[in-house]
């Protein structure tokens, strides 16, 4: 088999190609792609565990602490207790990381259009699938 045959390499290369051009576009903004997935979160609903963010994004939690440790020191977000569970607390948004989705927003959009330029819905609905289903194999839902 061909190294450009085989899946993971395939997968890794597009990954890092869409990576790289994500950290361009976000460069800006003082973003990493990682921590504008954590800003996306919370510009769905503001008040989020650091435990859901390790959960939904599926990063262990010392990467999770860091991105938010980041993300605070840029003044994007903040830290209060959780009144339901003293040992933990929420992230918020700052009124600066609020305006950010404005700015951020609509060049993710626009970097979405370009990545799936020439892509149709059904491919990327085959495409969604297609992946969904290499995650399943590989957590032990296929053996051969």
């Amino acid at each position: 088999m061909n190294l450009d045959e085989h899946i993971g390499i395939l997968v890794r290369n597009a990954h890092l190609n869409i990576s790289s051009y994500v950290k361009k576009q976000l460069e800006p903004f003082n973003l990493a792609p990682e921590q504008n997935l954590i800003m996306m979160m919370l510009w769905k609903k503001d008040g989020i565990s650091p435990n859901e963010f390790s959960c939904d994004l599926n990063k262990d939690k010392a990467n999770i602490a860091r991105m938010i440790a980041s993300l605070e020191n840029k003044g994007f977000i903040k830290r209060e207790d959780d009144p339901s569970d003293k040992r933990t607390f929420k992230v918020y948004l700052t009124e600066e990381g609020k305006r950010l989705e404005n700015l951020v927003v609509p060049i993710l959009r626009e970097t979405n259009k370009t990545v799936m330029n020439g892509i149709t819905d059904d491919q990327f609905l085959v495409l969604q699938n297609l992946l969904t289903k290499m995650s399943t194999n590989t957590l032990g839902g296929n053996k051969l």
